[in-house]
């Protein structure tokens, strides 16, 4: 009785890491702050649709990545213990998981609208189709992975409203601009063991002060659409001037580490730039959500 519990709990370990669970559960937050900044009246049945949907589509994208990358995977410390290099799941059970998950998110997401699911098929089509392939090819993969990574934001407004305009837009162009001092900091960080495996996410192909350059210019085109909304351009989107200072104030925390990783190239500012890119992000949709129910 023991040994099967142990056996079922080491199971569902392994689907949450083939999933990665934690990030599809912040994938999941995203989509649902999109959500609540959209909706006049909170359906708390299309709150669900979103999050179990979400988390399909997200676990699939993650558990398809792992089933290409399975041989790199096996040569990084880092991931040398997922399910599949390490022998607990085989690639066609893998393989059931994510199409599993593939055909129930889009069935989930085309139940609350028809735009909801597109998008949700376009996120992991270029995931699976182009950002995973493109890794080992060119740097320039993490501009095509951001494409896939800025969408769940900018999803719960889709599902709210079933229509695509500047609204859902901005919140596309703040994810989608964060992600690279985002990756870039990771980039950095695990540099060596990348470069074991095959794969370089660094813009120049080193680390440099032409890379750490282009975090700092990135950063600054994050912050600059983060707060864009406060200037009454982006329709039913709005942000008012105080949590826009706010938000302001939490991205020059992130510039700061991007000017001091560009000063010192040490792996301990690229660290905590990457803590601060996801206190960021994270803060930033709770801040417009916030904004928007207190006024």
């Amino acid at each position: 009785m023991v040994e099967t519990a142990v056996i079922r709990h080491n199971i569902f370990d392994d689907i949450k890491q083939l999933t990665k669970f934690g990030l599809s559960l912040s994938v999941v937050f995203s989509s649902i702050a999109g959500y609540l900044l959209a909706a006049e009246v909170i359906d708390y049945q299309i709150v669900i649709l979103l999050s179990i949907g979400g988390y399909c589509m997200v676990g699939a994208s993650n558990a398809f990545n792992q089933i290409i990358e399975r041989v790199p995977d096996a040569v990084m410390k880092r991931t040398m213990d997922r399910p599949i290099p390490a022998g607990r799941i085989s690639v066609n059970v893998a393989m059931i998981i994510a199409v599993v998950l593939t055909l129930s998110g889009l069935v989930i997401l085309y139940s609350i609208n028809q735009k909801t699911a597109l998008f949700g098929a376009i996120s992991i089509f270029l995931y699976t189709s182009a950002y995973t392939p493109l890794k080992p090819v060119t740097p320039l993969s993490v501009f095509v992975g951001a494409i896939p990574g800025a969408i769940p934001f900018m999803l719960g407004w889709v599902a709210a409203t079933d229509k695509f305009g500047i609204e859902p837009g901005i919140l596309f162009m703040i994810q989608f601009f964060w992600q690279f001092p985002h990756f870039w900091a990771i980039g950095w960080l695990q540099f060596d063991e990348y470069k074991k495996a095959g794969f370089n996410l660094m813009p120049t192909g080193e680390k440099n002060k032409k890379a750490s350059k282009l975090v700092i210019i990135y950063t600054v085109i994050m912050l600059i659409v983060s707060i864009f909304p406060v200037f009454r351009l982006t329709g039913d989107l709005y942000l008012h001037p105080f949590s826009a200072v706010i938000i302001f104030i939490l991205g020059l925390v992130m510039l700061y580490y991007g000017v001091k990783l560009h000063m010192d190239q040490t792996d301990k500012m690229a660290r905590k730039l990457m803590l601060s890119s996801v206190l960021y992000i994270t803060l930033i949709q709770i801040i417009f959500v916030i904004d928007k129910f207190l006024h």
